[in-house]
């Protein structure tokens, strides 16, 4: 994933080790052109959160946790679910209930676009949010990103995920 990441930003990586002694990883990217704002130039204001219910699906259970605790302590009912199958079984539950599904694009089993179609296919009435740690424009083969598909990249930061998720809730 890291590599991914450097790769992505025109960057690249040096390994070097030795046995006994350790590896040294230099990761290098290259220099912004873009100017940071000077101090106090720019003031947001906290993430917003809300009360709706999300059903997330996500594989890696590091990131599933930490998003699911993100959620709720922003004050949003949140159903996780490790993979898409899981995540189609939670709907059979509570699908009337969820509002926002967000959804890895890749996961063992059943992947977020499939999802996607079957919730469609149910005609409920839920928004959708993908992820990925693959960039929007490198994103895997069998999920082709259409306009207006709504998206965010792994690793996000806290406010990232709240700004996205309330965004993609208001539409």
């Amino acid at each position: 994933m890291v590599y991914g990441i450097v790769q992505q930003h025109n960057g690249f990586i040096h390994t070097y080790s030795e046995i006994g002694k350790g590896t040294i990883f230099k990761v290098y990217l290259p220099i912004s052109e873009q100017l940071l704002p000077s101090e106090g130039e720019h003031i947001s204001a906290s993430a917003p959160g809300g009360t709706e219910t999300i059903l997330l699906a996500e594989d890696e259970q590091l990131v599933r946790n930490l998003a699911e605790r993100i959620l709720r302590s922003a004050g949003y009912n949140v159903f996780s679910a490790c993979d898409g199958e899981e995540a189609l079984q939670l709907l059979e539950m509570h699908g009337e209930k969820i509002d926002l599904a967000l959804l890895d694009v890749v996961m063992p089993r059943l992947g977020g676009r499939e999802v996607q179609k079957r919730i469609r296919d149910k005609r409920l009435q839920v928004r959708f949010l993908f992820s990925s740690g693959y960039s929007a424009n490198a994103i895997h083969t069998d999920f082709v990103l259409n306009q207006g598909t709504h998206f965010i990249q792994k690793p996000y930061s806290r406010e990232a995920l709240l700004r996205k998720v309330r965004e993609t809730l208001d539409l």
